[in-house]
């Protein structure tokens, strides 16, 4: 890694890319970059698949938990760790805490999937389920740290677990160093603020484009607005996506390395997990199926030929929601 703008503030540097590394590939998969034919032709583009469906728990997420436990003192580690997800944090969390013999809880939405719900207590975690959104599981999650002296794992609003995030653009460029474009989704952006800060500086040129839904455009409108913006209301079938309020530190990130972040709506994210089922053979989560709608959307610029790189974040898709997608 190299190469990085030197106008762009530090938030992560290559040193702490490169321990997070260290770490993390001692337990996650270094997942496949799947080259699409149909998507290459269809847009005219070098399109390639970064498959998160694949990692450990279903989704990226372990990897910024196993960063962030690694740095943990054993203070900490001895109280336990405590988190609130949607449901793929808490899988996260729940594994990476159980690789290192630590105590782990989990506050989640009462909406949240029940695969997720289950997954997360077969990975030795307590779950309390609590609120109908992840920023209402979250208040909770702090209260019990208050009470019970937690130590708290934040979903995304951590520079350590962005760093462990951040594997997985590490990954993209070391397979493909002269990636153009990296499309990645956003929640609360911890993602994006890992994969596009690890790109550029391995390659200063490729653009990062973040995507987020309509129905939930928290970084969207605080970038449009130059402040943080809380959202009202959330309305996403994509649990991974949905959050009233991104991270300082994420809008922060993504201010100042991320090239664009545009919006699909719930309809084409919808159609894009069923596109890619039918078309890729792969099972996709809303999250994840946001990047290829907002490439077949046109919502993508790249010139003709350019090497894109779609970040499939994760694939834990419950069959409740699967029904939902009414496959004709």
């Amino acid at each position: 890694m190299s190469g990085r703008v030197s106008t762009r503030p530090t938030y992560v540097t290559e040193e702490q890319f490169e321990a997070a590394w260290a770490c993390v590939r001692q337990h996650v998969h270094h997942t496949p970059m799947l080259a699409s034919r149909r998507l290459s032709e269809e847009m005219g583009l070098d399109v390639v698949l970064k498959a998160e469906l694949f990692q450990r728990t279903g989704s990226y997420k372990i990897r910024g938990a196993l960063n962030k436990i690694r740095l943990l003192d054993e203070e900490a580690r001895a109280r336990g760790v405590i988190c609130s997800s949607a449901g793929n944090h808490a899988q996260g969390v729940a594994l990476a805490a159980a690789l290192n013999d630590v105590r782990s809880v989990v506050v989640m939405a009462r909406n949240a999937t029940p695969s997720k719900v289950a997954a997360t207590k077969a990975y030795g975690a307590e779950v309390i389920l609590h609120g109908e959104i992840w920023d209402e599981a979250n208040q909770e999650a702090m209260r019990l740290v208050s009470e019970r002296g937690y130590t708290f794992l934040h979903p995304f609003d951590d520079l350590d677990l962005i760093a462990g995030q951040g594997t997985v653009g590490m990954e993209i460029v070391r397979d493909l160093p002269d990636v153009d474009v990296v499309v990645v989704p956003i929640g609360g952006g911890g993602l994006i603020s890992g994969v596009a800060q690890a790109v550029k500086l391995a390659n200063p040129k490729a653009r990062v484009i973040g995507v987020e839904s309509s129905g939930g455009p928290a970084m969207h409108d605080s970038l449009r607005a130059g402040h943080l913006v809380t959202l009202t209301d959330v309305q996403t079938r994509a649990d991974g996506l949905r959050v009233r309020r991104v991270g300082e530190t994420t809008f922060k990130v993504v201010r100042d390395y991320v090239d664009e972040v545009v919006l699909v709506s719930e309809d084409e994210i919808r159609d894009a997990i069923v596109w890619c089922l039918g078309a890729l053979k792969l099972l996709t989560e809303g999250a994840a199926a946001a990047t290829v709608a907002a490439l077949r959307r046109g919502r993508v610029e790249a010139a003709k030929g350019s090497r894109v790189v779609c970040v499939l974040s994760g694939g834990n898709l419950d069959t409740d929601q699967f029904r939902e997608l009414r496959i004709n």
